[in-house]
């Protein structure tokens, strides 16, 4: 079973940055963050959750458009840890922010970390 702990959530205002991290344990430690899909969803109030980052087992990554060129999905193996770098923060990234990890034969999630911009 694999435990996912996030942090690096808080108050920020508009144009700050913040560094989300995704620490994992359980299981994941024998095969490590490298063998799993990562991904970063959002969910803001009374709106849906929605996917925002995405690090794939080959190193690939995806970026929702709202997002892209501020924010960035890295991983660091030694530490089985994945962050994400959010920059140019708007009052609209406001909401809580989840970490999910998956393969074909597993899914796990966060408890969220609440992420808040003020104008």
């Amino acid at each position: 079973q694999v435990q996912l702990v996030e942090a690096g959530g808080g108050l920020v205002q508009a144009g700050g940055a913040l560094r989300l991290s995704c620490v994992a344990s359980g299981t994941i430690f024998g095969s490590g963050t490298m063998n799993w899909n990562w991904n970063w969803y959002r969910q803001g109030l009374g709106n849906q959750r929605e996917v925002v980052a995405q690090l794939f087992s080959g190193g690939g990554r995806n970026y929702a458009d709202f997002v892209k060129g501020r924010f960035t999905i890295s991983r660091d193996n030694a530490k089985n840890t994945v962050y994400l770098q959010m920059n140019s923060l708007k009052p609209e990234d406001t909401a809580v922010y989840y970490c999910n990890a998956w393969r074909p034969s597993d899914n796990a999630w966060g408890q969220g970390t609440q992420v808040t911009v003020s104008s």
